[in-house]
């Protein structure tokens, strides 16, 4: 469908250029399936419609339609037609809801993209166009994305409200309050031979600019939060060889994904299991033994566990009765957990025994506890990107420069510039082509 941009006026974007062709792809699931959705969008539209032997709808609304080639009957389905610039991607569009099989779903896109000036869309295309006519900014594009992906409630609930522009409405609430203050200087700057026109900012500009770089110091500390929410929380399983790092991870995620072996070193890559623990994703991360090895391959797995422990945002560092223990890493959050109980008890946080079944429930809510500590309360954190904090932390910088320094001069004027251009970079109103190709690279095939 449109989406929730499909009837908003277009934000024209400056990078934007007319399509010269048409896109068209399979916008649904795989094949086969109940129903199949085909995107055309581009100024052809109209004439594939026409060359279908389609009578072009009314707008946003679902027609039955028998769609024909050369007055053979390939499938009868509902026609949706989006007339520019009221559709996802600004452009003239269409939507055949046709019977989800192969041969159907083939005929329409040979046929198709066989047309003059018509190609089959590339990965993320239809998006792309979107950003590039105004429809939706960058910081949307990637809740877009997110919201794809999301395997969990708070991930839906943080992708949903940054693809509604949550982002966005509160950027362009601090570049108001920047162009404010901007406007403040340049007329000082411009009349500064006047003798009605002071030279000293107003004390509400000063005190709004010590809001903002406050407000922006709270967005930047968000980052994490939304970091955890958006790409889970990494809980890394460390310890000793053959301590049961691997027959953890199986009954945390009632699973057999390890291959578990009472050989030590079995484990030398590093494997990830994702959980769903109160609607929050976590992240197991199994890794190799840590300890000293002559075995180039073994080692390679110690060097990648040792990676790992320190991108981990809680390291369970286990211990077990008939294992020699090793001292822990460094890590600011670690918990020790005392595996095999069965066989005797050991000093640790929590105590469990896989073969038992015994503390793997307790263990499984404490983790719940953490992951929702380290999301925090309230809504989802809107930002959790590196490049959501590269460029919080260019505008917080540019702006701490301006309070500092304090003047009301040209260089006072190009400290507020850089840090509304910042907040532009975030958005993708400038300098934004070197993420385009990655982010839409994300993409499927018909978004």
């Amino acid at each position: 469908g449109g989406g929730g941009a499909a009837m908003q006026a277009p934000r024209r974007h400056p990078m934007t250029a007319p399509a010269a062709d048409t896109i068209v792809a399979l916008s649904s699931g795989a094949l086969p399936s109940g129903v199949a959705i085909v995107r055309i969008s581009g100024p052809h539209t109209s004439a594939v419609l026409e060359h279908l032997s389609i009578a072009r709808p009314p707008p946003r609304h679902l027609t039955l339609a028998a769609i024909r080639l050369d007055n053979q009957l390939i499938d009868t389905g509902l026609v949706a037609w989006m007339p520019a610039p009221h559709s996802f991607t600004g452009e003239d569009t269409a939507e055949l809801q046709v019977h989800g099989s192969p041969a159907v779903v083939r005929t329409l896109l040979r046929t198709i993209a066989a047309l003059p000036g018509v190609r089959l869309a590339e990965a993320g295309e239809f998006t792309r166009r979107a950003f590039l006519n105004g429809k939706l900014d960058l910081t949307e594009v990637e809740g877009l994305g997110d919201l794809i992906e999301a395997e969990t409630e708070t991930q839906r609930q943080q992708a949903v409200a940054r693809l509604a522009g949550g982002v966005s409405a509160e950027i362009g609430r601090w570049r108001e309050t920047l162009l404010d203050a901007r406007a403040e200087i340049e007329a000082r700057l411009d009349f500064s031979d006047e003798s009605d026109v002071s030279d000293v900012l107003p004390d509400s500009v000063l005190r709004n600019m010590e809001r903002l770089s406050s407000e922006l110091t709270s967005a930047i500390d968000a980052v994490g939060r939304g970091r955890i929410v958006r790409e889970g929380l990494r809980v890394a399983l460390a310890g000793p060889p053959n301590v049961g790092k691997s027959s953890l991870l199986n009954a945390l995620s009632r699973s057999d994904v390890p291959i578990v072996s009472d050989e030590p070193g079995t484990t030398r890559d590093v494997r990830e299991v994702a959980l769903d623990l109160g609607g929050r994703l976590v992240v197991l991360v199994d890794m190799a033994g840590l300890r000293p090895t002559d075995s180039r391959a073994e080692a390679e797995g110690v060097r990648r566990a040792e990676v790992e422990i320190a991108r981990a945002d809680l390291v369970l560092w286990l211990v077990a009765p008939d294992v020699p223990p090793l001292d822990p890493p460094p890590q600011p959050a670690l918990w020790t957990v005392g595996t095999k109980a069965d066989l005797g008890p050991v000093p640790a946080q929590y105590s469990l025994s896989v073969q038992s079944d015994v503390g793997v429930d307790e263990l499984l809510a404490a983790l719940a506890g953490f992951a929702a500590a380290a999301a925090g309360s309230g809504p989802p954190a809107l930002v959790s990107r590196e490049r959501d904090l590269a460029a919080l932390q260019s505008a917080q910088a540019a702006l701490d420069r301006f309070l500092s320094e304090g003047a009301t001069d040209e260089i006072a004027a190009e400290h507020l510039r850089q840090a509304s251009l910042a907040l532009e970079r975030l958005l993708g109103r400038i300098d934004t082509e070197h993420v385009l190709d990655r982010l839409f690279a994300s993409f499927c095939i018909g978004k």
